[in-house]
C-alpha cells in the first residue's frame, strides 16, 4: 500500500508539470508531444493517466482547462438548502457515507487546543505530499505541501491550535489517511473550529464530488445570506483539505476564487473529481 501511495503522489507531480504545459499552450497538446515533454513513452503516459483518473490525456486536458470551473458552475451547480439555522446538527454522517465527523465544543476551541494531543505525519496523496494531523477522535488537519513547502504548511497548521501538543507519529495516521483519499471505508473527522466556521464546513460537506457551489450559496444555506465575505474566510480557514471540500466553493462568475494551498492544487482536485465522476 505504501507503494500505491507513492505512485499516487508521483502521478500528481506529473500532472502538475503537465498542467503548466497545458496552460501555456494555445490548444490541446497531442499525446505524443505531451508524453515526450514528460519524458515518457506515449503508451506509459496513457497508462499513468488511466490509472490515476480513468480518462484519456486528451479528455483530461479539457477538465484542466482554465474555463472548467465555469462549466462546472453551469452543469454541476449544487443548491444547498437552508438546513443550519437551528445551529449545528451535531455528530452526523454525510451523504456519501464515508465520513463521520465530530465537532470540538466551543469551550474547547476557545482554549486553543490546550490539553489536546495532535499527532502528525507527512503522507503521499493523489495531489502530492500531504501533512496529515489527527487526534484520538479522527483527522483534524490535511494540508498540501506541493506549493507551500513543508515548513510553511506546518507553521500554518500548528498556529491554528497554539496550545495543543504536536507529536510526530510516523505511520500512525496511515490507515485513516489511506481510507480518506481512497474514499473507502469510514473516515473519522474531528473538526476543530469556531461554531460559525463549523457551520460553513458542514455545508461544504453536502456538496457532492464532481460538483461545485458558490460562497453566496453557502452563506444562504447557513442562514447568513449577507455574510459572504465571512463565509469566504471560513472556507479559507478549513483545516481538513479535500475531505471538507473547500475546493468545491467557487465564485458566482465561475472564477476559482482562492485556495489556501495553491490554485494549481485546487484546479487539479476539481479536474480529478469531475473526470472520475464521468468515468463511473
Amino acid at each position: 500500500m505504501r507503494h500505491e501511495q507513492l505512485e499516487q503522489g508521483y502521478h500528481y507531480q506529473v500532472m502538475r508539470r503537465a498542467l503548466d504545459l497545458i496552460d501555456a499552450a494555445e490548444g490541446t497538446i497531442p499525446l505524443d508531444d505531451l508524453a515526450a515533454q514528460m519524458g515518457m513513452s506515449p503508451a506509459h503516459f496513457q497508462r499513468l493517466f488511466s490509472a490515476w483518473v480513468g480518462v484519456s490525456p486528451k479528455r483530461y486536458q479539457q477538465y484542466l482547462a482554465l474555463g472548467h470551473a465555469k462549466a462546472l458552475l453551469a452543469e454541476r451547480f449544487t443548491t444547498l438548502e437552508t438546513a443550519h439555522n437551528a445551529g449545528l446538527t451535531g455528530t452526523g454522517r454525510l451523504h456519501d457515507l464515508f465520513i463521520r465527523w465530530e465537532a470540538m465544543s466551543p469551550g474547547d476551541f476557545a482554549r486553543a487546543g490546550e490539553g489536546l494531543t495532535i499527532r502528525w505525519d507527512h503522507i503521499d496523496s493523489p495531489f502530492g505530499e500531504a501533512l496529515v494531523m489527527g487526534t484520538d477522535r479522527g483527522i483534524c488537519g490535511i494540508a498540501f505541501t506541493a506549493e507551500t513547502g513543508q515548513a510553511a504548511a506546518m507553521a500554518d497548521m500548528t498556529a491554528r491550535w497554539p496550545r495543543a501538543s504536536f507529536v510526530e507519529a510516523p505511520g500512525a495516521l496511515s490507515d485513516w489517511a489511506r481510507a480518506a483519499f481512497a474514499q473507502a471505508g469510514e473516515t473519522r473527522l474531528h473538526m476543530l473550529g469556531a461554531p460559525f466556521q463549523i457551520k460553513v464546513w458542514e455545508a461544504l460537506l453536502q456538496v457532492p464530488s464532481g460538483h461545485v457551489t458558490t460562497y453566496s450559496e453557502i452563506a444562504g444555506a447557513i442562514g447568513r445570506p449577507r455574510a459572504v465575505r465571512a463565509v469566504g474566510t471560513a472556507v479559507g480557514r478549513n483545516p481538513v483539505s479535500f475531505l471538507i471540500p473547500c475546493h468545491r466553493a467557487i465564485r458566482k462568475s465561475g472564477g476559482l476564487g482562492g485556495y489556501h494551498w495553491g490554485l494549481p492544487v485546487k484546479r487539479t482536485i476539481l479536474a480529478w473529481e469531475a473526470a472520475r465522476e464521468d468515468a463511473m
